[in-house]
């Protein structure tokens, strides 16, 4: 699979976010966290925001569920227009009965991780699943800093995604910049969240392209 990036607006300034968008319409999907003070320490975006972008957005939108109960609320965003819709695993008991609704309401689903969260769990989920995101840093806040302890695990992931002949995206979320976006390709990711590194940057296409070249010459 070719290498994804998509931005993550968290980091956007959103006094002028209609410019913010423009500036990153080279990168492949934009990535918009939704935070309920409950599952994470902090509250970011909710519907009327998703709604507005995506009906302005010039990229299709990949959706972050840091929330509780996702089978109540992620449906919402697939039929509101998201083209993937990413839920906790450790926010739910029943993580294939939330892939299920986000597939019939027509997203694509992605399944989350948290650091300390044992892939081994879940691999029987790969059928039900396009795409895991392996949380680089504790899921709540943007600007941390990356976490290495967690490339084990996405090693893990990468080895039984090839290993089931399956067509599921690794994503990473968390710390990615240049320097870090090459050890997570090294050890499996193909689709990466960027926040502050790309809209930190003087031209955000530029950084993009860079993060792309350089995840696409360290992966395997």
């Amino acid at each position: 699979m070719s290498v994804r990036i998509h931005p993550s607006i968290l980091a956007a300034d959103f006094a002028h976010l209609a410019d913010d968008l423009e500036r990153i319409r080279t990168a492949d999907l934009i990535h918009f966290d939704v935070m309920d003070y409950h599952f994470v320490p902090n509250l970011s975006f909710g519907m009327p925001l998703f709604e507005s972008i995506a009906a302005n957005s010039p990229l299709p939108l990949d959706v972050h569920l840091m929330i509780s109960d996702p089978l109540r609320w992620a449906p919402g965003y697939a039929e509101a227009g998201a083209e993937s819709v990413t839920f906790h695993a450790e926010a739910t008991e029943s993580p294939a009965q939330v892939a299920k609704a986000i597939r019939a309401a027509g997203a694509r689903v992605g399944l989350a991780l948290k650091p300390g969260t044992d892939v081994d769990d879940y691999l029987e989920l790969l059928p039900e699943i396009d795409m895991v995101l392996v949380m680089t840093v504790e899921p709540g806040f943007g600007g941390q800093a990356f976490m290495p302890e967690t490339m084990p695990k996405l090693a893990r992931l990468r080895e039984a995604v090839d290993a089931s002949g399956l067509e599921v995206r690794v994503q990473v979320d968390g710390g990615i910049d240049e320097r870090t976006i090459s050890i997570a390709a090294e050890n499996g990711a193909d689709t990466f969240v960027a926040g502050s590194s790309v809209f930190g940057a003087e031209s955000a296409a530029d950084q993009i392209a860079l993060l792309r070249e350089t995840a696409t010459a360290h992966r395997h």
